[in-house]
C-alpha cells in the first residue's frame, strides 16, 4: 500500500520543485560562465589586436621613414663624384628596400594588411559573447519562471507547503549596472 502511494506520488509533480530549483541553479551557473568567458576573452582579444596593429604600424612607419630619407637625398651629377653622398644615398635606398621587404612579408602573411580583419574578428567575438550572455540570461529567466510558477500553482503549491516549505521563490534577473541597457565600449 505504501509503495503504491509513493509510486503514484512520483507522477504527480512531487519532484518538480527540487528539479526546477536545480535547473535555476544550473541556468545561473551558465550565466556566470558566460560572464567569465567575456572577462577572459575580451582583454586577450584586445591585446592580440593591439599587437597586430602595433606590428603593422611599426612596419608602415619604417617604410614611411625610409621613403622619406631616400627621397630627401638630392640625386644629381655631384652624387656620383662624392663617395660619401653616394654611400648615404645607397644606405637610404637599402633602408627603404629593407622596410619594403618587411612590409611585403607582413602583406604575404596577412594579405589585406590585417589590422582591419583583426578588428572585425574582435567585433565578431564581442558580439558572439554578448549573444551568449543574452541566451544564458534568457534561459535563467525561463528557469526561474518555471520554478516560481510551480510554487504558486496546483499541485506544486501543495507540495511546497507540505514538503518544500524551506524553498523560497527565486529572484529573477535584473540589470543592476547603471546604463546596463547600453553595450560597453572597447577603446584602443
Amino acid at each position: 500500500m505504501l509503495i503504491a502511494l509513493l509510486v503514484s506520488l512520483t507522477g504527480c509533480g512531487v519532484n518538480n520543485i527540487p528539479t526546477y530549483d536545480e535547473q535555476v541553479k544550473a541556468a545561473w551557473a551558465q550565466v556566470e560562465n558566460q560572464y567569465q568567458r567575456r572577462a577572459d576573452l575580451v582583454p586577450n582579444l584586445v591585446e592580440t589586436v593591439k599587437g597586430f596593429a602595433q606590428q603593422e604600424r611599426e612596419t608602415l612607419t619604417a617604410v614611411i621613414e625610409a621613403r622619406s630619407k631616400a627621397t630627401s637625398i638630392q640625386v644629381d651629377e655631384d652624387i656620383l663624384n662624392n663617395p660619401q653622398k653616394l654611400q648615404q644615398f645607397q644606405q637610404a635606398q637599402g633602408e627603404l628596400s629593407s622596410a619594403l621587404s618587411r612590409l611585403m612579408a607582413v602583406s604575404e602573411r596577412y594579405p589585406d594588411l590585417k589590422s582591419n580583419q583583426n578588428f572585425l574578428a574582435l567585433q565578431s567575438q564581442l558580439e558572439g559573447t554578448e549573444n551568449r550572455i543574452a541566451v544564458a540570461r534568457r534561459d535563467f529567466i525561463q528557469a526561474v519562471q518555471r520554478y516560481n510558477t510551480e510554487l504558486r500553482t496546483f499541485p506544486g503549491r501543495i507540495w511546497h507547503s507540505l514538503l518544500y516549505g524551506d524553498m523560497e521563490p527565486h529572484a529573477n534577473f535584473e540589470a543592476t549596472a547603471e546604463n546596463a541597457d547600453q553595450a560597453p565600449q572597447v577603446q584602443f
